[in-house]
């Protein structure tokens, strides 16, 4: 008679059992499970909600005091566009886990350039390429659902239109050249470090003629950059220098023993 060998299959199917529990009760992941979609990702929280955004995406709700805030301030660029520093409240940036599951303070956030959905970013530093005129950043979750408080997205909104320089008060409005029979004439003083009208940009027309006239305290020289035109400067006596403005540009006008700028010549 052959004994059957229960104990060790016994044995093996407890180990076997005791593995399963152990990797049902492992860390839990923020990745979600082939073939789910993103707002089925395990692990989620806050209350799905039926309403979404214009872009498709879900709004994931959360109580006040769990959610995510964010502020943007934008700085204009001197090649164009705006750079943008996103600050953010109880939340992190998690490109690592982006497409898992929705864990309360992480995730990313989508930019919105006049309304329409253009980028994501992933870090508090972007740039807005030129032309926009407003900016919208919305937070989202890792599974790309809308962090939301009472139904409404958590989100800023800039508005990123060039703002039209100030009016200069009277005592700094730039100086305007005089009209004369040969053109214009702008009559500068210079009393130490100190350059009387204050330094500006004076426009002028391809063609058109320009007289200075410049009074210095001191001996200097004064000279036109880009056209190579120069006068010396002696203490309390007018030194004048004539020059058309046949060169389109920005050419600045200064001393050189002080290093004053005078003033800049803006021809078009």
């Amino acid at each position: 008679m052959t004994r059957r060998r229960t104990a060790p299959l016994a044995a093996a199917g407890l180990a076997a059992v005791l593995l399963l529990a152990a990797g049902c009760g492992g860390r839990p992941t923020t990745h979600h499970k082939p073939g789910t979609g993103h707002e089925q990702a395990t692990g989620a929280t806050g209350t799905l909600l039926a309403v979404r955004d214009a872009s498709g995406h879900r709004l994931r709700d959360l109580p006040a005091a769990d959610a995510p805030a964010v502020r943007a301030e934008a700085h204009p660029d001197t090649e164009g566009g705006w750079n943008v520093h996103l600050t953010v409240e109880r939340f992190r940036f998690t490109p690592e886990s982006t497409g898992g599951a929705a864990l309360t303070g992480r995730g990313h956030a989508r930019l919105l350039v006049d309304g329409r959905e253009t980028a994501r970013a992933y870090g508090p530093w972007l740039h807005v390429p030129p032309g926009a005129r407003t900016l919208t950043v919305r937070l989202h979750a890792d599974d790309h659902t809308v962090w939301s408080v009472s139904g409404t997205p958590v989100q800023t909104t800039l508005t990123l239109a060039t703002p039209a320089p100030a009016s200069p008060s009277p005592s700094t409005r730039p100086a305007t050249p005089s009209p004369s029979p040969e053109g214009r004439t702008l009559d500068i003083r210079v009393t130490g470090s100190t350059v009387a009208p204050a330094p500006s940009r004076v426009e002028l027309r391809k063609g058109e003629r320009i007289t200075l006239r410049v009074t210095s305290d001191r001996a200097d020289t004064v000279h036109v950059h880009g056209y190579d035109r120069e006068a010396a400067l002696a203490p309390g006596t007018p030194a004048t220098l004539t020059l058309t403005a046949d060169r389109t540009g920005l050419f600045e006008v200064e001393t050189h023993e002080s290093g004053l700028v005078l003033t800049q010549l803006v021809v078009r």
